[in-house]
């Protein structure tokens, strides 16, 4: 636990606590005591206060190894939880991202010439909190009514891991996280058909922000050119059709515009039929369909973190303690991928999760341990024979 602790930087967990001032109100569980309890509950995959704390008793001896001096009372966690503000724990995982964002970058993206790509989507959390409802009726019943948590998020496609998260309620449409985007010129952007919105894509055509989307059953396109046409042979996959059309932007419900997109037809070797849109008209259709390709990057990327990380129960039922949480995971998530990748183990980020879960507060080097376990096992327990001998 000590050594996935020292990539996080001490200058890092400093700095934003000096701007947020969180040891100013709450001082009884200092920053990096309270980072440090929140991440061991990560990595135990501890589903409630009293398991953390308990958890932690059981390994007062070593945590001193962890620069605590006690394991804090579940009151003063339960309390941190509701009054420091998660900001400050959003704040460390921006840090961390831009400190290893170049180390864990892979340019070597299967298939694809471009760069700058992220893939936008979003991952629902069920839970029972007044606080953020979720979709739904009423229950009939008059029990409480089952509600969630919607994490909208932005990867990057070549780090494997979230540059950009929201946390709002369930019932937030999807399409509100495109106005908290802040995006460079000659970004590439991937989403599915929730996000269309022809306003937003006018705006990032203008801008130079380039896009893959698919095409909602019911819109409304005119056909203003045909560059392939292979729909009638039978036996045709890959990009069977290609066309130029226009589609109307509204403003205050009136069509203003008429914006230029790119909509290209493809046919898997199974028979199903994709349509996608696009404002860039350069690439090769093919390519086109290989970058939405890359979407499911997103939906493996969410399975990876609700798999491996506790995100079933809360460790508070506040807003702050929720959203503080989910922080934890991101960070938790971010240093295993850089782990991994300092390690260049083979292991999959599963088995590495727990591998490291089982021996969270075992003496051994952790990335000799991760990249062969047994083999770093008995250099442990030889060199412990030779010197109690």
């Amino acid at each position: 636990m000590s050594q996935i602790l020292d990539v996080i930087p001490n200058s890092l967990i400093y700095s934003a606590n000096r701007k947020h001032k969180s040891n100013r109100y709450y001082k009884r569980l200092p920053l990096r005591v309270h980072l440090v309890t929140l991440l061991y509950g990560v990595f135990s995959y501890c589903n409630g206060l009293r398991e953390l704390c308990e958890g932690m008793l059981a390994c007062e001896g070593k945590l001193s190894h962890l620069g605590l001096d006690k394991a804090p009372a579940r009151s003063t966690i339960s309390d941190a939880n509701n009054k420091r503000s998660y900001r400050v724990f959003e704040t460390i995982y921006y840090g961390l991202l831009k400190q290893y964002h170049s180390f864990i970058s892979d340019s070597r993206l299967k298939g694809l010439s471009i760069r700058n790509l992220k893939i936008i989507d979003s991952t629902t959390i069920s839970l029972f909190s007044d606080l953020l409802q979720g979709v739904g009726r009423n229950r009939l019943d008059g029990s409480r009514k089952k509600g969630g948590i919607k994490v909208h998020a932005m990867m990057d496609a070549f780090s494997g891991v979230t540059e950009f998260a929201r946390i709002t309620a369930a019932k937030e449409h999807d399409r509100q996280f495109l106005y908290k985007l802040n995006l460079q010129p000659g970004s590439w952007l991937v989403f599915d058909k929730a996000y269309n919105t022809y306003h937003h894509f006018a705006k990032w055509t203008h801008e130079k922000i380039w896009f893959v989307s698919r095409m909602k059953e019911n819109a409304v396109f005119h056909v203003t050119k045909v560059l392939v046409d292979k729909t009638r042979r039978k036996k045709a996959v890959g990009v069977i059709k290609e066309q130029y059309i226009t589609v109307g932007v509204k403003t205050n419900g009136a069509v203003t515009a008429r914006l230029k997109l790119r909509r290209i037809t493809y046919k898997t070797k199974e028979g199903k039929i994709y349509v996608y849109i696009t404002n860039d008209f350069t690439l090769p259709a093919a390519k086109i369909a290989t970058i939405y390709k890359n979407r499911w990057m997103i939906e493996l990327l969410f399975k990876q973190i609700k798999q491996n990380f506790p995100l079933r129960y809360f460790w508070g039922a506040s807003d702050n303690a929720i959203k503080m949480q989910v922080y934890c995971v991101l960070i938790a998530q971010l240093l295993m991928v850089v782990i991994r990748k300092k390690a260049a183990t083979k292991k999959s980020f599963a088995n590495m999760i727990t591998v490291i879960r089982l021996h969270l507060m075992s003496y051994v080097e952790l990335l000799e341990f991760i990249k062969d376990t047994y083999k770093a096992w008995r250099k442990t327990h030889n060199a412990s024979f030779a010197f109690s001998t």
